[in-house]
């Protein structure tokens, strides 16, 4: 039986899964449910036999799943290491000081976002956890942090010399070979050349990052994080009554090892970690590239995955060479340490697992073949950029991957555009930018993502609160990205010039949007807290 004979009925996995995370609020229950019925489908009477099967294939058959797990847990001890030796703690002396509001705080943590741009498992996790207790002293909410950190870490490194810009090369190379063209016969531009000229069209990646920055700047929250924020502020309550956050440094670790926390416990591994993946990029894309090749095509034919478990590893083993050389840790309490930055991730782990296999079931049930080829029924010219945005956005959503969405959705939507666009690469970019976009958009809301439960596990978040919250935000974005691009299609404006109305765009509706929702609520709809105090609407930054 072919996956396209399951029609409908491939969308109950991920639809059963995703509705039975928010209402229950239990992602591993919700997510092996999803799967199991998935099992049910496809084999009709072996549910179990099939759901068993689908998990153990999803660790064992995927080596670059196996080694995303090593990455997750080097992380994870990683991160253990740095803490119990003070690092986190040694920047938060240094920075509490002159970070004494939640728009400075806030800012902070955008801006670190951004910098850290090589990988967005790295990113939320170093972020997460350095920014988490600063911004506890200013009292935002977790959710809150958990969605500064989740909307710079993906966007961000999508366009970063990064994992994702390698992974996005081969998809474009993939779409080339589906639609039967190359760059050799002259028919279509490089796969970078193709990659640059996408990024314009990658709307809700470049809008996301600048709505981050439009909420810390105005203070102002709208939704769901309106009601946390203001619990927050008036309550000191950074999480809600009830909720279950996953695991985070501090609650997982204890305290630390020393009382004179220094910043080289911080920097020297961190540095260490960066200089391996950027380095072991460099040599992995030489390696694989004819000689005298540019920059450009090295980064492209980098192994960026590879270079990232080398980079954690090295993270993990400076680290505790430094604080078994400086005696602020035994053997004992170091490897004590490694092990319980293991279990820190444990839960992240298994909901990891169970997203990769929902991910194997929608395959299986060909989800985003049937989506897609519905789509396709209503594309022209115009309507393209829409049509490919918000099928990626479904499947990305329904599936909880957006590296799963790409891969489904390129080869069908570089063929589509290629034919609509008169077999001329005119509509190639816009395609590319949208697939891109729409994917990190449903990464973003689906409580199956693997970005956003490690956003969640490194802020101490609890899960379904961060993706209740973050829906709000990243769907005003995705609207403002769909109706710009839909200008586009109609008009062919520059997006250089639609972009900064975009921008524009969303500062308006912050302010709309937030005094609307406060005054249905009868609360502020803006304050600052500063260190050790209580929310005040008139707090001056």
């Amino acid at each position: 039986m072919t996956a396209e004979t399951f029609g409908a009925i491939s969308l109950v996995p991920p639809l059963l899964a995703i509705v039975l995370a928010i209402v229950t609020r239990k992602p591993i229950l919700s997510l092996f449910l999803g799967i199991w019925s998935g099992g049910v489908i496809f084999t009709a009477n072996h549910g179990v036999v099939q759901t068993l099967d689908w998990l153990v294939s999803s660790i064992g058959e995927s080596t670059f799943n196996a080694k995303i797990m090593l990455i997750v847990l080097f992380l994870g001890a990683g991160v253990a290491l740095i803490w119990r030796l003070g690092g986190a703690a040694a920047i938060a002396n240094a920075v509490v000081s002159r970070l004494n509001s939640q728009r400075k705080v806030g800012v902070a943590t955008w801006l670190f976002g951004m910098v850290w741009f090589f990988d967005d498992y790295s990113n939320t996790a170093i972020v997460g956890t350095t920014m988490s207790e600063i911004s506890d002293e200013v009292q935002i909410s977790r959710e809150k942090l958990a969605y500064i950190i989740d909307s710079t870490a993906a966007p961000v490194a999508t366009f970063g010399i990064s994992s994702w810009v390698a992974y996005q090369l081969s998809m474009i190379r993939e779409g080339y070979n589906a639609a039967g063209v190359s760059v050799e016969a002259g028919q279509v531009p490089g796969a970078f050349a193709l990659f640059l000229r996408s990024i314009p069209f990658n709307m809700y990646c470049l809008l996301a990052v600048a709505m981050v920055g439009i909420i810390v700047f105005t203070k102002r929250d709208f939704g769901e994080m309106l009601d946390a924020e203001h619990r927050s502020a008036t309550e000191g309550k950074l999480l809600r009554d009830g909720a279950t956050p996953l695991q985070s440094a501090e609650e997982s670790l204890g305290k630390i090892l020393t009382d004179s926390p220094q910043l080289r416990y911080f920097a020297v591994p961190t540095l260490s970690l960066m200089a391996v993946v950027i380095g072991g990029a460099a040599y992995t894309g030489l390696g694989a590239s004819d000689p005298g090749a540019g920059p450009f095509e090295i980064a492209g034919n980098a192994a960026f995955v590879d270079a990232l478990l080398w980079g954690t590893f090295t993270l993990v083993a400076v680290a505790l060479t430094m604080g078994l050389a400086s005696g602020i840790a035994s053997l004992d309490e170091a490897m004590e340490t490694v092990i319980d930055g293991f279990g820190m991730m444990l839960t992240a782990l298994t909901i990891l697992v169970m997203a990769w296999t929902i991910g194997t079931v929608t395959t299986a049930l060909g989800t985003g073949v049937y989506v897609t080829n519905i789509a396709e029924n209503f594309v022209t010219p115009t309507m393209l950029p829409v049509v490919v945005l918000m099928a990626s956005a479904f499947i990305a959503f329904s599936t909880g991957t957006s590296w799963g969405t790409m891969a489904i959705v390129t080869p069908i939507a570089v063929p589509l555009a290629w034919s609509v666009g008169g077999a001329t690469p005119a509509l190639l970019p816009v395609a590319i930018g949208t697939i891109f976009s729409g994917a990190i958009f449903g990464d973003h809301c689906s409580p199956i993502s693997d970005t956003t439960i490690l956003s969640s596990t490194f802020t101490g978040s609890d899960l379904i609160d961060h993706v209740r919250t973050q829906v709000y935000y990243a769907s005003t974005v995705l609207i403002v990205a769909a109706v710009l691009l839909t200008v586009w299609g109609a008009t062919r404006i520059s997006p250089f010039v639609l972009l900064p109305i975009g921008v524009v765009t969303l500062v308006g509706l912050v302010y709309v949007l937030s005094e609307f929702d406060a005054n249905r609520k009868g609360i502020q709809a803006t304050r600052t807290v500063r260190v050790g105090g209580r929310s005040s609407p008139t707090d001056d930054d």
